[in-house]
């Protein structure tokens, strides 16, 4: 059982942008933002039990339900990333991450994504209910998670009113 009484995040430092990920603006296409946050989650759920053994043995799973970025500087072909990820809350059958993109090595805040995911029962592929194991596991990260600062940008909406600069 891991143990998560650290307030750190999880971190996945071991990607940077790769050359099929450079746009025609010669920087980071935005769909792979959200591939690189994608791939980021896979030590957060090995340590909660979300694994591919789990969905073998229990059939569980999560999907996407909603999700939201923010792209706050570019990144550039070869730029080395550092993705935190952080459990904000959850209940049975759902959870809700964010997660902040930088640059790893000049330390600025490339981006962000909030997600609703559900926990989903594979073969009805309705949402189901997590395992009281599964809770716990998550309870223990929430509670770790939770001495960490909210990011500014959670709950963040697109708002024309909240504009930096004269518009059109």
């Amino acid at each position: 059982m891991p143990d998560f009484a650290s307030p750190t995040p999880f971190i996945d430092d071991t990607r940077s942008v790769l050359p099929e990920w450079i746009d025609v603006n010669g920087h980071m296409n935005v769909a792979c933002y959200l591939r690189a946050f994608d791939q980021s989650f896979d030590e957060a759920y090995a340590q909660i039990g979300i694994t591919d053994e789990h969905m073998g043995s229990v059939g569980g799973t999560t999907f996407a339900a909603e999700m939201h970025i923010t792209y706050q500087r570019e990144l550039l072909l070869g730029d080395p990333l550092r993705i935190a990820t952080q459990l904000l809350n959850f209940d049975t059958k759902r959870m809700h991450w964010m997660q902040c993109m930088y640059h790893r090595e000049r330390g600025f805040l490339a981006a962000t994504c909030e997600w609703l995911v559900l926990y989903v029962d594979i073969g009805r592929r309705r949402v189901g209910r997590m395992s009281e194991e599964m809770t716990r596991r998550l309870q223990a990260l929430k509670e770790a998670h939770g001495q960490l600062p909210v990011p500014a940008e959670v709950g963040r909406r697109i708002d024309f009113s909240r504009r930096r600069g004269e518009g059109g």
